[in-house]
Formats: C-alpha cells, sequence, structure tokens
C-alpha cells in the first residue's frame, strides 16, 4: 500500500533579523534561535564584527554584517529585532518600515517624541508591526496583577508604585563616565512609567515632579551622572504614582510594583529567585537575581514570542493574540513621561506632560460595577 495523500497546513516561520548584538541582543537573539519554535533567526548585524561572529557560531547563523542596511535589504528577513543603543531606534524603525520589515524595539522608542512620532507614522504608512520591549507585562506576576486590576479586585486605583533597582557591588558603578545623561530616566524609569500607565488602565499622566542625584557615585554628576532618582507622577483619571530607581542595589535585581485603590491593592515583583527562604542561627534569608535575564527571562522570551505571533497572525490570516502588545502609543506615553521627569530634575519644577506631547491613552479606561467603582 502506498502513502495517502493527507492535506497539511503550511506553517512557515517568521525570518528575523538582529540588529544590535550586544547584552540583551544576544539574549533575543538566543530566544529567537533556540525558544520560539515558530521564528528562526535569519542574519545578525553589529558595527562589532567580533561580537557578531561570535553570537553567530553559538546560533548558526550564516549571514552576518556590520551594516544594518543588509538586514534591512534582505528579502529573506521578514521582520527585524532592533537592540542597537537608543539613539538609533527611532531611525531603525523608520528604516525598517520603508523595507516592509515589521519590527521589535527595545525601549526607548525614540530620543524625543517628535523622533518617535515620526518613525510612528513610517511603520502606519507601510503597515507593519511595531511593537516595544517593555517586558514587565509579560511577567506572570505583573501580568497576573493586571488582571485582578482589570477583575475590579482594586477597584478604582488611587496610588500606584514601581521601582527598579538595579543590580550592584561594594565598590559602586563601575565606569560612571559611560552612563549618558538622562539615562535614568530614558533608558531605566521608563520601564517604571510605562507599567504605572498600564496598570491605570485609561488615564495619562498629567503632570510629572522629579528629584535626582549622584548618590552611588557623588564624583560623576558634575558630568551629568544621576544614578538615584523618584519621581512623582499625576494622572487624569486622579491616581497618584511614585517611581522610584536606584544604579546599585547590593542585594540583588529589585523590581515592584504596588497599585492601591477603593477596592483593596495589588503587588508584583521583587528581587528573591526562588520562595525557598532560609532560617537559620544566622538569620533569615533568601536567594536573590543579579540580572535581568535571570529575573525576566521568560518574559523577555514571552514578548518575543507574542511579537511572532502577532505578525504571523497578519502574514497567514491566523487567530491574532488576545492581549495587546504594547504599541506605538504606549511607547510615546512613557518617553513622554520619562522626558518630563528629566526636565523636572534638571529645574526643579513639575512639569506639564502636556507641555513635552498631547497624549491619548492606549486602551480604553475601566467600567468598573457596585461597590468597587
Amino acid at each position: 500500500m502506498g502513502y495517502v495523500q493527507h492535506p497539511v497546513s503550511e506553517d512557515r516561520p517568521l525570518r528575523i533579523g538582529l540588529i544590535g548584538a550586544g547584552w540583551i541582543g544576544s539574549f533575543h537573539a538566543e530566544s529567537v534561535a533556540r525558544r520560539i519554535p515558530n521564528a528562526r533567526l535569519e542574519a545578525i548585524a553589529d558595527p562589532a564584527l567580533p561580537a557578531v561572529e561570535a553570537l553567530a557560531g553559538r546560533l548558526g547563523v550564516a549571514k552576518i554584517s556590520t551594516d544594518p542596511a543588509d538586514v534591512l535589504e534582505d528579502p529573506d528577513v521578514d521582520a527585524v529585532l532592533i537592540s542597537a543603543p537608543a539613539r538609533f531606534h527611532s531611525g531603525l524603525i523608520a528604516a525598517a518600515a520603508r523595507a516592509g520589515k515589521h519590527a521589535f524595539c527595545e525601549k526607548p522608542g525614540g530620543r524625543t517624541v517628535e523622533e518617535l512620532d515620526g518613525a510612528l507614522k513610517a511603520a502606519e504608512a507601510a503597515g507593519v508591526v511595531v511593537q516595544f520591549g517593555f517586558n514587565r507585562r509579560y511577567a506572570d506576576g505583573f501580568a497576573a496583577a493586571r488582571k485582578l486590576i482589570d477583575d475590579g479586585a482594586v477597584g478604582t486605583p488611587q496610588l500606584l508604585r514601581s521601582l527598579t533597582r538595579d543590580p550592584g557591588t561594594a565598590d559602586g558603578i563601575a565606569d560612571p563616565g559611560r552612563i549618558p545623561p538622562g539615562t535614568i530616566f530614558l533608558e531605566t524609569l521608563i520601564h517604571d512609567f510605562d507599567t504605572l500607565n498600564w496598570l491605570n488602565p485609561g488615564a495619562v499622566p498629567v503632570s510629572v515632579y522629579a528629584v535626582a542625584d549622584a548618590l552611588v557615585a557623588p564624583g560623576a554628576k558634575q558630568g551629568g551622572l544621576l544614578d538615584t532618582a523618584v519621581v512623582t507622577v499625576t494622572y487624569s483619571n486622579g491616581a497618584i504614582a511614585v517611581a522610584e530607581a536606584n544604579f546599585n542595589a547590593l542585594y540583588g535585581y529589585d523590581v515592584r510594583g504596588e497599585v492601591f485603590g477603593s477596592a483593596g491593592m495589588v503587588t508584583a515583583g521583587g528581587p528573591q529567585e526562588t520562595s525557598a527562604t532560609s532560617y537559620t542561627a544566622a538569620g533569615i534569608s533568601s536567594a536573590t537575581v543579579r540580572r535581568n535575564v535571570d529575573l525576566f527571562h521568560d518574559a523577555y522570551t514571552a514578548e518575543l514570542a507574542h511579537f511572532v505571533d502577532s505578525v504571523k497572525a497578519g502574514r497567514d490570516g491566523t487567530e491574532a493574540p488576545a492581549a495587546q502588545a504594547p504599541g506605538g502609543t504606549d511607547a510615546r506615553n512613557a518617553l513622554a513621561v520619562a522626558l518630563a521627569a528629566f526636565r523636572s530634575a534638571e529645574t526643579g519644577l513639575p512639569v506639564d506632560v502636556a507641555s513635552v506631547a498631547v497624549l491619548r491613552p492606549a486602551e480604553p479606561a475601566q467600567h468598573l460595577v457596585g461597590n468597587k467603582a
């Protein structure tokens, strides 16, 4: 008896080109190559050829270049993963759009709102998917907190908190001079600003007040370093939020969020590696996480999987992911808060977000019922 022909659906992997082979770019590349079955790492570009060669060798990628244009012009590349330095993000999004490539971009989306708007306009004209790397939305604890908020567990949000404390050492920051001015707002706290926006659905930031200093490396302040910051954000629904950051937490990598409302409170995150805790004569202790790719390992993978599924849904006519990915409006809103915070820290005065950009909510406001309002 011979084979009987049986129809099967074609499931072509999404072919992705990486632009930027640094720390997070390399981790994303490994996720595409090893942890996301319906995607394939097609090419890698980075000006540092040795880094590209090493990464390509580990992951079995044949196409490498020092020029992002080679990836953007490659007909075998369906989408690009942008992990280059932040100053290139908007330009690369726009270039990808002109080349008809979908784009996943690390934060921030640009250095100015105007720069980002230009990139988003190009993407909209080209009809390509653009997703931004706000990975906390994909961490189990934060995702569970958002679902509780959606279910009305906290009622109307009134007080919100988000913090980022980067892991450090007793010696402090190894090379403060390599950190550009504004980094604590534009590349660290921007995660917290997006988290606060996302955990307060339907509202937009109205006013920002920031206090920042160089407390870890005081000698570097004259060069523009700010390594410690607290930012207060007021929202259009009256909620008040606080975001804080520090570049040198000796105990590990600590990321947390909290929402208090008219009906209760939810929390998420923390530095613990597991829930295991030891109780000994020396005291109570638990192991903590030291690297972002460990604390958010699964979240980094999940956000890329979401991007791949979104692009494939549009291409193949399959069902799109139910959850909303962080897109242009989210990136724009978080960037506006970051820029307002930077300005506030410089002037010592509150900043109206409208003076930076006119914002709109990324999603509808909640409609709570009963005693949860």
